[in-house]
């Protein structure tokens, strides 16, 4: 990868979360900063970017593999333990969707830093409260800081590196697995280390502090978000709102279609294969199988979204391997598992590619951002349903058949809204009644 240089946001004017900086000293790299500068702010730019993407799963994950310990501990009921591990859907969805809002009122870097600083805090505190409370609260509060930061990063790579879109999105995806992945390979060696499962969540508090450092120059530079002025001067542009518009719905459609899939996937793979016959600690290899495989198609994805006109092809691929892989896992779980494994990745990959679509539909940071935040807070309510439903529908037939059945369904309802995104097509140009102000 040659040295980026943060390129030259893609809209006409100052957006919010883009103050222009003053001569001399603009992190976009527009004015007299010489090419020298530009490339140390595109490196400190991308270095950001990805200190923030290995946070992105870290708090969720780690929980995941401690979840039994943390009940104990806390005395978690039934009940407060389910509503801890349906918290980060519940909270990407509702917070999310606060983001635009936020983006007019702060710059972007800043904003960035306050959700890096709510992440830090939030996973301190949850891991020095004995209140089952406390911990929910504060739990809520590191994941605002995630809910916030998933909305931003496809805004700022449109913003930065609009040249680049597909390539920088696949390096952060990779980035976002691998964090993801390591904190759950890790939790556990690391609570036994110390002794205390606080250890194992609470030492990714340190990862978020560190995710702060880079953002802080461009944070000290840049005021309030800019002013939303017109081409012209003195009008406020209209605000962009994709839930009025049919690629808005279909971007979340896609989003969490995919999203409740891969929910499930994570939550009941394991218990599938152990149902099969598998022993506990291989079931648990094939699904971090399915992580792992994910990794280089995180890179790839987004890339090869960037090249290609329409997305059709790629969308119906995805579609057969995940179509394959359910079938496999209902008819011959235990003859073909690594290969349902290998496909259930390739399907998986619908995930970065709905990232990378969200700048590919968008012309401007301002539209990136309301896309964003329409397509993940929508999505993440319907795929907060995967889980819940698969388990219930596994306890009520006592088998995989219908579960296995309700995701090629939701297969399928993904399926009819990625045609949709497939074509070339832009939310600024299908934005619903404007409405002014900042």
């Amino acid at each position: 990868m040659t040295p980026p240089t943060a390129g030259t946001p893609a809209t006409p004017a100052p957006t919010a979360g883009a103050a222009p900086a003053a001569s001399g000293d603009n992190p976009t790299g527009n004015g007299p900063v010489g090419g020298a500068e530009r490339t140390r702010t595109g490196w400190l730019l991308l270095v950001g970017m990805l200190l923030v993407a290995l946070n992105l799963r870290a708090a969720m994950t780690s929980l995941g593999p401690l979840l039994d310990e943390v009940r104990v501990g806390l005395a978690l009921s039934g009940t407060m333990a389910g509503v801890v591990t349906t918290l980060p859907a519940v909270a990407f969805a509702g917070l999310g969707a606060t983001t635009p809002w936020l983006v007019r009122r702060l710059s972007a870097p800043r904003l960035l830093v306050l959700a890096m600083i709510a992440l830090t805090v939030g996973q301190v505190l949850r891991v020095l409260t004995d209140s089952a409370v406390v911990f929910l609260v504060t739990s809520a509060l590191a994941l605002a800081g995630i809910a916030v930061a998933n909305i931003l990063l496809p805004m700022l790579v449109k913003q930065y590196f609009p040249h680049r879109t597909g390539l920088v999105t696949g390096v952060y995806m990779m980035t976002l697995t691998v964090g993801a992945t390591a904190a759950a390979a890790a939790a556990v060696p690391v609570a036994h280390a110390f002794g205390s499962w606080r250890a194992g969540l609470g030492v990714w508090a340190a990862l978020a502090a560190v995710a702060v450092l880079p953002w802080l120059p461009a944070a000290l530079r840049t005021g309030g978000a800019a002013r939303r002025v017109g081409r012209h001067g003195g009008r406020a542009r209209a605000r962009i709102s994709p839930g009025r518009t049919r690629l808005g719905w279909a971007m979340a459609l896609y989003f969490g279609a995919q999203s409740l899939s891969a929910y499930a996937i994570m939550g009941w793979l394991a218990v599938l294969f152990r149902d099969a016959g598998f022993r506990p600690q291989d079931a648990g290899l094939l699904l971090a199988g399915v992580t792992a495989l994910g990794v280089p198609i995180a890179l790839l994805m987004p890339t090869l979204a960037g090249r290609l006109s329409d997305l059709r092809l790629l969308v119906l691929a995805l579609t057969a391997a995940s179509s394959v892989a359910y079938l496999g896992l209902a008819f011959a779980p235990r003859g073909g598992a690594v290969l349902w494994v290998v496909l259930l990745a390739l399907g998986q990959g619908a995930f970065p590619l709905i990232l990378a679509t969200i700048g590919l539909r968008a012309r401007t940071a301002d539209g990136t951002v309301a896309l964003s935040a329409f397509t993940q807070s929508v999505g993440y309510l319907i795929a907060a349903l995967g889980p819940l439903l698969v388990g219930i529908l596994h306890e009520s037939t006592g088998g995989w058949t219908a579960p296995l059945g309700f995701l090629l369904v939701a297969l399928a309802v993904q399926t009819g809204a990625g045609i949709v995104i497939a074509r070339p097509r832009y939310i600024e140009d299908e934005r619903g009644p404007a409405v002014a102000g900042g």
